[in-house]
């Protein structure tokens, strides 16, 4: 008996501690915001990228999708932002979503281009903490000069 006692506080012990302590290694969701002048609804060569936009990380029960973790960022000077986050989503839905733009010129989402899925577990075989979401975009109110050529010319490399 003394020794079940003792093999049972040398194995699972142990694991019971390493599962209930918090993560130590954070992940990181990283991604960019760009304007979109061409009102195409995807990156161009005419493409710029915004800094200072806000992005806010949501995650959602998968059951009844209410929030359960919201946690904001900002875009540095190359549109890219990085919001760490501390705990593991295993089941749960994670979005990256615009909030807003810094820039007045070009503040309408992109459909289909104002959230990007994220996956936030460490129980998914994803040797990295490093999570890349999709770029997100804003809109200008009116195309700019020069956008039906650059469109003209990615309809050509289609065909």
């Amino acid at each position: 008996m003394a020794k079940l006692i003792v093999l049972f506080a040398l194995c699972v012990l142990p694991a019971l501690a390493v599962a209930t302590r918090p993560m130590r290694t954070p992940f990181t969701v990283e991604g960019r915001v760009f304007c979109d002048p061409c009102r195409a609804g995807f990156e161009t060569s005419a493409t710029t990228y915004i800094p200072g936009a806000t992005v806010r990380l949501e995650c959602r029960d998968r059951k009844t999708m209410d929030i359960r973790y919201t946690k904001e960022g900002r875009t540095d000077s190359t549109g890219t932002y990085k919001i760490p986050v501390t705990e593991d989503h295993e089941d749960q839905f994670c979005d990256a979503v615009l909030v807003s733009s810094s820039r007045k010129d070009c503040a309408a989402a992109a459909p289909g281009r104002d959230r990007a899925r994220v996956i936030l577990t460490g129980y998914n075989g994803i040797a990295s903490y490093n999570r890349f979401a999709n770029a997100m975009g804003f809109m200008k109110n009116e195309a700019v000069s020069g956008c039906a050529q650059i469109l003209k010319q990615l309809q050509e490399f289609d065909e």
